[in-house]
C-alpha cells in the first residue's frame, strides 16, 4: 500500500532529512516492516520517506489519512492500526488538526504495547526537513546522554531567562528521565527531529515566560511570541494565572489548560538538546528541541515516566536564552549559560 508515493516528485533538499529519519534515527533493516502515516499536506515529505524506505529494501505500507477518514480524525483508522500490529517501525508525518490528540494516543498505545520504534513527525514542514532533520543526530545523542547522566543524579533543576523566567523543579526519584535524541529505540518512541531529555517533575514553582512558542494547534495560530510573550505563574505544579498582551492567545491557552482536571498540571519537564537547531521557527516539533528548557501542561507520559496520573491534553511551552543549574547532594552545577550548553558534545 502507498506505492504511488514513489511516483511523486519531491524537493531534492528533503532527501538528507528523509535518509536521516530512516537510516540514522530509525535504523530500518531490510528484514523489517514499516507503517508510514501521512496526510495530503505532507505528501511530498512522505514521498521522500517512502523513497528511502524503498532504498533500504524493507516491506512498507503507507496511508494518507484523508483517503481513509474525514478530518479531524477522531479515531485512528482501523487499517492503520491493523497494519501497525505487524510492523516493527512506524512513522507519523502529519499536519495535525484540533481534536486529533485522541487518535494519536490510539496510535502510540499500539507503539507502546508492541515496543515499536516510532518516529513522531507531528506538523513536519519543508522548513523542518531542511533544518532540524539535517542535524548530526549522533552528536546530539552524545550530548543528550551527558545531560541525561547529570539530570538523573540531580534532585532539582533551577532556571532563569532574560525575559523573566525563574522556576525551580523538584525532581521525583520515582519518575524516570528519558532522552529522545533522534536515535530511536524500542524503549521510547521519539519525535523527529529529536533532541531532548525529559521527565515528569515532582513539583514546579515559579514563573515561566513563553517568549518562544506554545504547542499543539496554537503554535500554528500564534507563531513566535517574542513580541507578545505569555507569562505563566506556577504554584505546586499547577497554573495559578497567565498574562499576555495578546488576549486571544491568553483566552485560548487558559481554555486549553483547563480542559480536564489535570490539564493545568505540569506533566513534562524537558531540556532541549538539538544543537543543530539555531533558532525557534514557530513549529513546536522543532522548537521544543531548541537548546533550553520547555515544559508541558497535561499528560505526563506516565507509561514511560512513571507518573500515576493522566490528562486528555498536552501542550508544550518554550522559552529562550536559558541559564540552567542542576542541584544535588554536592551543590549546584550550571550546565547552560545564555542558551549555550557548558557540556561538550
Amino acid at each position: 500500500m502507498g506505492q504511488h508515493l514513489l511516483a511523486l516528485a519531491f524537493p531534492e533538499a528533503f532527501r538528507e532529512g528523509a535518509r536521516n529519519a530512516v537510516v540514522t534515527c530509525l535504523r530500518v533493516q531490510p528484514s523489517e516492516k514499516v507503517t508510514l502515516i501521512a496526510d495530503n499536506s505532507t505528501i511530498e515529505i512522505a514521498a521522500a520517506l517512502a523513497t528511502e524506505l524503498e532504498a533500504v529494501g524493507c516491506v512498507w505500507n503507507a496511508f494518507v489519512l484523508e483517503e481513509l477518514a474525514p478530518r479531524p480524525v477522531k479515531d485512528m483508522p482501523a487499517p492503520v492500526l491493523a497494519d501497525m500490529e505487524s510492523s516493527q517501525v512506524s512513522i507519523f508525518a502529519v499536519q495535525v488538526q484540533p481534536n486529533e490528540l485522541g487518535s494519536r494516543m490510539q496510535m502510540t498505545d499500539v507503539v507502546n504495547r508492541r515496543h515499536m520504534r516510532h518516529a513522531h513527525m507531528v506538523n513536519i514542514t519543508p522548513q523542518v526537513m531542511v533544518e532540524g532533520m539535517r542535524a548530526d543526530f549522533n552528536k546530539v545523542d552524545r550530548l543528550s546522554q551527558k545531560v541525561l547522566d547529570k539530570v538523573r543524579e540531580a534532585t532539582y533543576v533551577r532556571a532563569t531567562t532574560p525575559a523573566g523566567t525563574d522556576i525551580r523543579a523538584e525532581l521525583n526519584p520515582d519518575y524516570k528521565w528519558f532522552k529522545t535524541s533522534g536515535i530511536i529505540s524500542t524503549e521510547k518512541w521519539g519525535n523527529l527531529p529529536g533532541g531532548e531529555c525529559f521527565t515528569s517533575p515532582g513539583e514546579v514553582n515559579g514563573r515561566f515566560v513563553v517568549d518562544g512558542v506554545v504547542g499543539d494547534f496554537l503554535c500554528a495560530r500564534y507563531g513566535l511570541l517574542q513580541a507578545t510573550p505569555l507569562t505563566i505563574e506556577i504554584s505546586e505544579n499547577r497554573i495559578v494565572s497567565i498574562a499576555c498582551e495578546n488576549k486571544d492567545l491568553e483566552r485560548e491557552f487558559w481554555a486549553y489548560t483547563h480542559t480536564d482536571e489535570n490539564s493545568d498540571r505540569v506533566g513534562e519537564f524537558a531540556i532541549g538538546t538539538n544543537i543543530g537547531v539555531k533558532q525557534v521557527i514557530g513549529n513546536i516539533l522543532q522548537d521544543e528541541k531548541f537548546p533550553g528548557i520547555h515544559i508541558a501542561f497535561g499528560d505526563p507520559y506516565g507509561n514511560h515516566t512513571g507518573a500515576p496520573w493522566k490528562s486528555t491534553t498536552h501542550i508544550d511551552v518554550v522559552g529562550l536564552g536559558f541559564n540552567i543549574w542542576l542541584g544535588g547532594p554536592n551543590g549546584e552545577e550550571q550546565i547552560m549559560r545564555d542558551g549555550t550548553f557548558l557540556i561538550e558534545s
